[in-house]
């Protein structure tokens, strides 16, 4: 029987989190912003980077990531309502909660995934 006190309202906190953090870029979009606030091109520009194989992210979906990482809290954008545009986006004290989470993914990846992918490919990732 769950305990109502630690469990959050959805139900299983596995099952939540891994909805929130699901996508495509999500994490690596977390983990990119870990070191200070980013614009979208940079954004993009560090998952092209890190990417095997990728030679484009459509606008929409980095776009749709944005928006679900803004409304899940982990995120914040900030409009400087300048012409041309100015948007920033930087981690929330909640998001930055995460980063050492996603840190120890990047670590088991390390070990454990240099079988099939050479470390220096995972950790260009970074």
């Amino acid at each position: 029987m769950p305990n109502s006190k630690s469990t959050p309202p959805c139900g299983c906190p596995v099952a939540a989190f891994q909805k929130m953090i699901s996508g495509k870029y999500k994490l690596r979009i977390m983990w990119d912003l870990k070191d200070g606030p980013l614009r979208y091109g940079e954004i993009r520009s560090g998952l092209l980077r890190g990417a095997i194989g990728t030679k484009e992210i459509a606008p929409r979906v980095l776009s749709r990531e944005l928006k679900a990482l803004t409304g899940s809290g982990l995120i914040d954008r900030k409009d400087y309502g300048l012409v041309p545009p100015k948007v920033e986006y930087r981690l929330t004290r909640k998001g930055q909660s995460f980063v050492p989470v996603i840190d120890a993914i990047r670590k088991w990846g390390v070990r454990h995934l240099a079988q099939s992918t050479s470390v220096e490919q995972v950790e260009a990732a970074e």
